[in-house]
């Protein structure tokens, strides 16, 4: 199993160019318009040299990403965990207040 970890949390606007190509390949596939105020963690995959991206207001939890990776033969590291719960959280509060 392969271990990801936090590459970085960015808005689409502020997306680096080196993963605007797994962003639009996983966007074509999960049907998905992208905004600019969209909110994109990337994941390093280690021991490979590809990433994995996840669109936060896709999750409700961290348990619905852990399921994702564990899909893909992968597992988040405790730290990346935490950062990303922390995100989805606040993304949560702002849609409810």
């Amino acid at each position: 199993m392969f271990v990801a970890t936090l590459a970085g949390i960015f808005k689409y606007a502020d997306l680096p160019e080196e993963y605007e190509s797994y962003v639009q390949f996983k966007a074509t596939i999960e049907k998905k318009e992208l905004k600019n105020s969209d909110e994109i963690a990337i994941l390093d995959i280690a021991g490979t040299s590809t990433h994995h991206v996840l669109f936060l207001d896709s999750y409700k939890n961290t348990s619905e990403i852990e399921k994702e990776l564990k899909d893909a033969d992968a597992k988040i590291n405790h730290t990346t965990l935490k950062i990303i719960g922390g995100h989805l959280w606040v993304c949560h509060q702002n849609k409810i207040g």
